[in-house]
């Protein structure tokens, strides 16, 4: 558990070593992984899961880029490219599409696109349109050599019912999260993981989807009881796990969040949950957004 008072002291008096910690532990971690998925010429496929906001896309990212420059090629595909149609979409118990279900993906596409990498070191991935809800089409076939691998991240990317079909022999299972909370003073839980990441996608959902607060607070629990359902209960499957929290992000995140929390009105069924996040949030010593350095994961929750 992270401490706030230490967060507090470091960004009050050294920031700049605070951020440069916060990075180079995250930046290792992924060193050990690429290595270790490089050493390994048989693990033709990493499936890297993780919950809302862990920052699966950015670690991809980073991983292909470490790989590539261990001289492999490394591809890297979204498991939300493998989408039903929107008119094909799962219902839940309302009505409602369900998207946090592993059923909202085709999985025999999945399955056929993974299996063709593994057997014939070649496929061709859909590409999914969220605008207008339907699927636009294929890339051109990609091919992987001996050394390449192809990266495949998503929620259930760790979900049996898309892993146990392929060969475990070619497959890297790697788990991304906050998996930090922060203590008070008194050594009491003050942000947990999930508030991590909440503050997290409040700030991605303004800047990306121009979501207002109540919206993002709308969709939260049905996000947390598909991570119960769908995520976490194969966490425990990964080879490797990657703690995403960079201690300092709400330090930075406070001057982008508190304003969009404060627009939440008294007459809200959020107000008081807007409330308490802000006062949260307000205990943090404020640091500068132009402290996250541009290559920092924290930027993809921004950028």
């Amino acid at each position: 558990m992270k401490s706030l008072v230490k967060i507090n002291s470091m960004a009050a008096n050294d920031p700049a070593f605070l951020v440069s910690k916060a990075e180079e532990r995250y930046s290792d971690r992924l060193d050990e992984i690429a290595e270790r998925i490089f050493s390994d010429r048989e693990k033709r496929i990493v499936m890297l899961a993780g919950p809302s906001a862990s920052g699966k896309t950015t670690t991809a990212g980073l991983i292909a880029s470490r790989l590539e420059s261990r001289g492999a090629k490394a591809f890297t595909v979204s498991l939300d490219d493998f989408y039903h149609d929107q008119r094909d979409a799962i219902l839940d118990e309302n009505g409602k599409p369900d998207y946090e279900t592993v059923n909202a993906l085709d999985i025999a596409l999945i399955d056929s696109c993974l299996e063709d990498i593994i057997k014939n070191g070649t496929t061709r991935l859909p590409h999914f349109d969220f605008v207008s809800g339907r699927r636009s089409g294929f890339s051109d076939p990609i091919t992987l050599g001996k050394d390449d691998v192809l990266i495949v991240e998503g929620i259930h990317a760790l979900n049996p019912v898309i892993t146990d079909s392929l060969p475990s022999e070619n497959l890297m299972k790697l788990y991304v999260s906050v998996s930090s909370r922060i203590s008070d003073e008194d050594g009491d839980v003050l942000m947990s993981k999930r508030d991590l990441r909440f503050v997290r996608r409040l700030v991605r959902d303004y800047y990306h989807r121009a979501s207002s607060v109540e919206r993002t607070y709308d969709l939260w629990g049905s996000v947390q009881r598909g991570e119960d359902k769908y995520i976490f209960p194969y966490s425990h499957l990964a080879a490797e796990k990657i703690d995403s929290l960079h201690a300092y992000e709400p330090c930075v995140f406070r001057a982008l969040a508190v304003p969009m929390l404060s627009c939440v009105g008294s007459g809200s069924e959020w107000y008081d949950e807007a409330q308490m996040m802000i006062e949260r949030l307000e205990r943090f010593e404020p640091l500068p957004v132009d402290v996250i350095p541009e290559n920092s994961l924290l930027r993809e929750f921004m950028d």
